[in-house]
């Protein structure tokens, strides 16, 4: 099932062109070796009678997940290429429990009060911060009292953590401090970062990275009763720059939150 979107935002071309090699360009927090504190969130949640959205679904890597924790699910998300491929990933025997709509997150208003969880994971990046709030609120409507909202946000704190182990890893290796900045910058592509505003641009795409505070601010305007946050921890691997010389360091990460109506 498909309705098609009322509006639709200027980077829905660019998210359809990358939905191809999505898992290729980013970080795959559903991987063995990331600890993801998702899961256990989503088990302590399942319930067959309860309805769930996930917005922003992308290509539907968590589809199958959510199919087999609740009874109907909705994914939703702008980018008819992201969708195109979310829909492979249904089984025929779990279509009738999945609606799929191509719209933005905040248009919801069609949803008000008929969700009990809503899962955003990695989606919640408009680089307008007003589309942020505006989604929020838009999520806030949809769960009912009780209700749950999960996600993952891309950390820019991780970014600046990773910049700082290159510079040092730099100068271990005896570089001097203008060289180690160097090396810092363009093996850490700081140049895809705004890191006061928190924005990252690349071949088109542009989203917003998140710093811890910001949850509870955000989610406090929209008027979620609580908002906890946990990090998803990513292995050192080919994702890293200098991967193998940073092993023995505490690894790199994004942000989980968890808030409640």
């Amino acid at each position: 099932m498909t309705q098609s979107s009322r509006k639709t935002p200027d980077q829905r071309r660019s998210w359809s062109r990358h939905a191809a090699r999505y898992d290729e360009t980013f970080l795959n927090p559903y991987g063995p070796a990331v600890r993801n504190p998702l899961w256990e969130a989503l088990d302590g949640l399942a319930d067959k009678a309860a309805a769930v959205a996930d917005l922003g679904c992308g290509t539907g890597p968590l589809l199958p997940t959510l199919l087999a924790r609740f009874g109907a699910v909705t994914a939703l998300d702008f980018a008819p290429g992201m969708l195109a491929r979310a829909r492979e990933r249904i089984a025929p025997a779990d279509a009738d429990r999945v609606t799929f709509l191509e719209r933005s997150m905040d248009d919801l208003d069609d949803l008000a009060g008929t969700l009990d969880v809503a899962v955003a994971i990695n989606s919640l990046v408009m680089p307008d911060v007003r589309r942020i709030h505006a989604t929020l609120g838009a999520v806030r409507r949809a769960l009912r009292p009780g209700g749950v909202f999960l996600g993952i946000a891309p950390s820019i704190d991780a970014i600046q953590y990773h910049g700082m182990l290159l510079y040092d890893h730099a100068l271990e290796r005896g570089l001097g401090p203008d060289e180690a900045e160097t090396f810092a910058r363009v093996h850490g592509e700081f140049r895809y970062y705004d890191f006061a505003l928190g924005r990252f641009r690349f071949q088109g795409l542009r989203q917003k990275f998140w710093q811890p505070f910001e949850f509870e601010y955000r989610f406090g305007r929209a008027g979620f009763r609580s908002t906890a946050i946990d990090r998803v921890l990513y292995p050192w691997d080919e994702n890293f720059a200098a991967a193998a010389e940073l092993a023995d360091r505490p690894p790199s990460w994004d942000w989980f939150f968890r808030a409640e109506t």
